[in-house]
């Protein structure tokens, strides 16, 4: 049951960024330095964004908790 209900919250969450990315597919120009840049669609900075935040906030919880042991 809890199989059925975790394949069904994936579903929904696919669901919703794909409609998510195919409603901000705008392409937005980002600046990394002052002479170069790139151009994105808005949903895949977003995506990015968040993984980099994800990411960032794993390994933050990960070395507390080692400091703690």
């Amino acid at each position: 049951m809890m199989n059925l209900v975790a394949w069904l919250f994936r579903i929904v969450v696919f669901v919703i960024l794909a409609v998510f990315a195919s409603k901000n597919s705008h392409p937005v120009m980002l600046q990394y330095t002052l002479d170069q840049s790139i151009e994105l669609p808005l949903s895949v900075v977003l995506l990015i964004s968040f993984a980099l935040g994800a990411l960032i906030a794993m390994i933050v919880v990960r070395c507390q908790c080692n400091s703690n042991d």
